[in-house]
């Protein structure tokens, strides 16, 4: 039966006999609007306030039992809510029947009365909007525990009737409305209807349009009233019904929808398919609103409420067709505190931990390159307005000129940037109105045109496209990443070589290091300078086209997980675009203001390091150099575990060796494990200077003696006392000379020694001399205390002691009483790769070990390793302190140093790489006759540079330029030796197979450029 003969109507008189029979009530009515049923508000003559509700002729008796146990239910789970009460009549029933002449019957209630105006009328504001999201959150989650046999029904409003709409399309009088309302349809189609299933399902609602929900004053909602459309359906549709009227008439109706969303969460949370489908449904909605109007307007064209809101719907439905589904989504998720898409943190996470892992999205490495962010925000700019008006000449010498006064190669762009060149209508936002899209959802990284872009992980081929208009993308690529199960991700390439477009095929797989396309040149890339659009997209979009390279700059957090930015994609250091502390120039000018002058600075163009990152020291422009030169940071700079290690303890406890502790016990029962036997007794300090002052107090106390025996060119430390034992230091600009305690040994150089001395025999050369000295210091009654020696010297050029060296030496000493330190805190610690400590390979104990610089990855500390027999005379009464020497936190950081080493196989990894290097650079050899001698052990290496092989003249200019260019094309190494003609390397222990590479193809190229020096 049409609606139009099942309405009741009865008269205002009629519905007054009724009050007063059923329930005893007199009073006035007024008549309400309603669609099936008929409604009268009534108030009796003390104030006493209710609605008096007649259904429709034919109302199912289950449904109406249905409504009357769901208010019952809801009157109990939250009695706060604001929904009607059923008033018991006379007879204690909650409802009654009348009958009319007509034969028709018509179920009767009388519910409480809810004040506030209807929100049709007052509108509301977003806090409005977000109130009813918590109301309607409350009540479906009260109704949650609700079931009803009579909810178990199905009508033209249900949600999941949506396809009905599709008999009704023909009523729908305008063209344009009728495709978006098919469109509706459609989308239902392949998109929802297979869903539905998956969805959670409870009684709700059903229809919060605006003339059943009531505001307050203060714009609170007061009242969720008629419960005649309720039923068991998806719960979001409870959502997605207030929404389609929510929203409509609204300025920025998704931004007001997503305060509605927010409320409902808060209150009764949506899962990740319900806000995907969202924008579906809520559309559904409308399509099932407006078909219905439109078929049924006439037939009723006196009943205003079939029709009231079909007007502003079709309006919304047009607004929503012109909306991206994944972006409305992603508001309304972001508003309800959650990831605008699913698992984008993850996404980003994922990136994050593998940006140092990823292949190279060009040669060389962006991280690697001197970098130059572009002012591409300001409109006046003039290389802006050069792009803008496609004056591609005058851009590229704009350009040129930018990135010369630089010192760059490569110009960026970041994501987030507000950008005013965007400003033709198609950036009008569709979103907020009177705004317009203009900030930057990519990352551009200009290079000239024909750079081969290569892939950073493997994707497969789902977009492919050219778009020759000006400004637009030209060459478009767009690939899909699943680097690990679940975790999904899209990339879009903007700005090709047509070319590049025309040789793939959708489906096809691209393996890390491929190539991925070529950059496009002006007249192929939308009339832009040649650069990459790069940009990390995370919904799936069937038609590229759609994926938005601009947004709105109000919306950036909804940005940020739907386009994550493609930073860690490109491998680029986070310090690229986000700058801290002050530039170099003032940093100079204050370090000149407030530091000693005799402090120096490595390169004639000083680097500002802002962060170290395993090979890695990265400075404050964001560009990455390899570190070939620093062995503080054992096992590479900031180390996970080593990191970790320290937080922990600092957050714990940090105190001195004067109350007990496990950190510095444990920590010196794994160093006795590695050290041979005998050597078991232990002396903390801060720093490997501190420990060679106390090995030199050790051995004078035992002797009763205070000479020292050095070699030459040998350097022990910073202090006075280390100075005075080091040729590299007295000998020097600023040095006084040698002391008179003070007894050198020749240094004892296999590519220095006497051209006659036979190679076998250097060693054993080098001690005799030695021996005679000693001699003669015995026949003078100067016989020193101790003779200390680097194991390897390494300011004196990365010499590597002779075959039998040492041990003559030790043995000579020893004979004359002299106590032996072996100085290992350049070398020990697995550096030469063969053994833990370089003096093992050398078949010699010392009598004392002094250990520094590595031992804690960069954290100050310092250790002496002797036997207990010196320790027990260096005990003459004179207390041993050292105020940081040997604190938790200085010990747990050296434990963490050796768990890395044992984890991560670094000793057998200094052994591989740097018998790789080794005969790498010995190879060169041939190719440049100024390489004079490599040397090495381990990942401790010397290339020695001369005039020319012959003379073996000392050549430090070129040694010098050397390296310098190295540090230009970002590695860095160091020049030593009493000339500085020594290229010394002396990388992290974690240098791996990639990074020696690297090494060599830099060194290769610095030395043919400096070739004639």
């Amino acid at each position: 039966m049409p609606i139009e003969e099942s309405r009741p109507t009865l008269s205002p008189d009629e519905a007054l006999a009724i009050l007063a029979d059923a329930y005893g009530l007199t009073g006035q009515l007024s008549p309400l609007p309603s669609e099936r049923d008929q409604n009268f508000a009534f108030e009796s003559a003390d104030g006493m306030k209710a609605i008096l509700k007649i259904s429709q002729h034919g109302e199912d008796p289950e449904a109406l039992a249905f409504q009357e146990a769901m208010l019952a239910h809801l009157a109990v789970a939250d009695p706060g809510l604001p929904v009607p009460r059923l008033i018991a009549r006379r007879d204690g029933a909650l409802s009654g029947t009348i009958d009319r002449a007509n034969g028709r019957s018509h179920a009767v209630r009388l519910v409480s009365y809810l004040p506030g105006e209807a929100m049709a009328d007052a509108r509301g504001d977003h806090a409005t909007l977000r109130d009813l999201g918590l109301v309607l959150g409350r009540l479906d989650r009260a109704l949650a525990s609700f079931g009803h046999a009579g909810a178990m029904r199905t009508f033209d409003w249900d949600i999941r009737q949506t396809p009905r709409a599709r008999a009704r399309l023909a009523a729908i009088r305008d063209a344009g409305d009728r495709a978006r309302v098919a469109d509706i349809l459609d989308a239902y189609d392949s998109r929802v209807a297979p869903a539905l299933a998956r969805l959670p399902h409870q009684v709700i609602h059903n229809d919060a349009n605006d003339w059943n929900l009531l505001v307050d004053a203060a714009g609170r909602v007061s009242g969720v009233i008629d419960f005649g459309d309720a039923l068991f359906s998806p719960r979001v549709a409870e959502v997605a019904v207030a929404l389609a009227y929510a929203m409509m008439e609204r300025d920025n109706p998704i931004l007001a929808g997503a305060e509605l969303v927010a409320g409902y969460h808060a209150e009764h949370p949506l899962s990740d398919l319900e806000f995907a489908l969202l924008p579906d449904l809520i559309a559904a909605r409308l399509a099932i609103s407006v078909s219905l109007s439109s078929e049924r307007a006439a037939l009723a064209a006196d009943n205003p409420y079939l029709s009231v809101s079909e007007r502003g719907a079709f309006r919304l439905i047009e607004t929503l067709a012109r909306q991206d589904r994944h972006i409305v989504t992603g508001i309304f998720r972001k508003a309800a505190g959650l990831e605008a898409a699913a698992g984008a943190e993850r996404v980003k996470a994922w990136l994050a931990a593998h940006r140092n892992r990823l292949a190279p999205l060009m040669q060389p490495h962006p991280a690697r390159a001197e970098k130059h962010v572009l002012k591409l925000a300001d409109l006046n700019d003039p290389l802006v307005q050069a792009s803008r008006t496609q004056d591609h000449a005058r851009a590229a010498a704009l350009y040129a000129a930018e990135m010369q006064a630089a010192g760059a190669e490569l110009g960026m762009g970041p994501w987030g940037e507000v950008r005013e060149v965007y400003a033709a209508p198609f950036f009008a936002s569709k979103l907020i109105a009177g705004e317009r899209r203009k900030m930057h959802l990519g990352l551009d990284i200009f290079a000239p045109a024909g750079t081969v872009l290569t892939a950073p992980l493997q994707g497969r081929v789902v977009g492919l496209a050219i778009n020759p208009d000006p400004l637009d993308y030209g060459g478009l690529i767009v690939l899909e990443h699943e680097p690990e199960p679940g975790l999904v991700f899209r990339t879009l390439w903007g700005h090709l070589a047509h070319a590049s477009i025309e040789r793939l095929s959708l489906g096809q797989m691209i393996a890390a290091g491929a190539e991925v396309a070529r950059l496009g040149d002006t007249d192929q890339n939308g009339g832009w300078l040649p650069h990459l659009h790069l940009q990390v997209v995370l919904p799936d979009y069937p038609d590229i086209a759609g994926i938005p390279g601009v947004g709105e700059a109000a919306l950036e957090a909804v940005w940020a997980d739907l386009y994550p930015k493609a930073y860690d994609l490109a491998g680029l250091p986070p310090e690229t675009f986000e700058k801290t502390g002050r530039d170099k120039a003032s940093l100079l000018a204050a370090r000149k203001a407030l530091l000693g002058p005799n402090l120096s600075l490595s390169y004639r163009e000083p680097l500002k390091i802002v962060r170290g990152d395993g090979v890695w020291l990265i400075d404050a422009g964001g560009r990455a150099y390899l570190d070939c030169y620093n062995n503080v940071a054992h096992v590479g700079h900031c180390h996970p575990h080593v990191v970790a290690a320290l937080r922990d303890q600092i957050g714990t406890l940090n105190t001195n060796t004067r109350y007990l502790h496990d950190a510095i016990i444990d920590y010196a029962e794994r160093l006795k494990a590695t050290l041979p036997e005998g050597l078991d007794t232990f002396y903390f300090t801060s720093s490997g200077s501190e420990a060679n002052e106390v090995a030199l107090r050790m051995a004078r106390a035992v002797t009763a003696r205070k000479g020292t025996l050095v070699v030459d060119w040998a350097y022990h430390g910073t202090t006075q006392g280390l100075i005075d034992v080091s040729a590299y230091k007295y000998k020097r600009k600023g040095g006084q000379g040698k002391p008179a305690t003070t007894h050198e040994l020749p240094l004892p150089e296999v590519y220095r020694a006497p051209a006659d001395w036979p190679a076998d025999e250097i060693g054993a050369r080098y001690v005799a001399e030695a021996e005679d000295i000693i001699a003669g210091l015995v026949a003078r009654g100067e016989v020193p205390a101790a003779f200390i020696a680097e194991t390897i010297p390494s300011v004196a050029g990365q010499v590597f002691l002779p075959e039998g060296y040492l041990k003559g030496i030790y043995a000579a000493a020893r004979k004359a009483g002299i106590v032996c330190i072996a100085d290992e805190v350049q070398v020990g610690f697995g550096r030469v790769g063969g053994a833990m400590w370089a003096f093992e390979e050398h078949g010699v104990v010392p009598d004392i070990v002094t250990m520094g610089k590595p031992i804690g990855a960069g954290h100050p500390m310092g250790l002496v390793a002797t036997r207990r027999d010196i320790a027990a005379a260096f005990a003459n009464g004179m207390e041993y302190f050292n105020t940081f020497g040997g604190n938790p936190v200085s010990c747990r950081a050296a434990a963490a140093v050796l768990d890395v080493m044992e984890a991560e196989g670094l000793k057998e990894n200094a052994a591989r790489e740097g018998a790789y290097l080794l005969q790498a650079f010995r190879a060169l050899m041939a190719e440049d006759e100024q390489i004079g001698d490599v040397r090495g052990r381990g990942l401790f290496l010397g290339i020695e540079i001369v005039r020319d092989r012959a003379s073996k003249a000392h050549n430090g200019t070129r040694a010098g330029a050397i390296v310098g260019r190295m540090r230009e094309l970002g590695v860095l190494a160091g020049t030593d030796g009493p000339f500085d003609n020594v290229i010394k390397l002396r990388p992290p222990m974690v240098f791996a197979r990639e990074h020696s590479d690297l090494l060599l193809t830099v060194f290769r190229q610095a030395l043919a450029e400096t070739r004639g020096l």
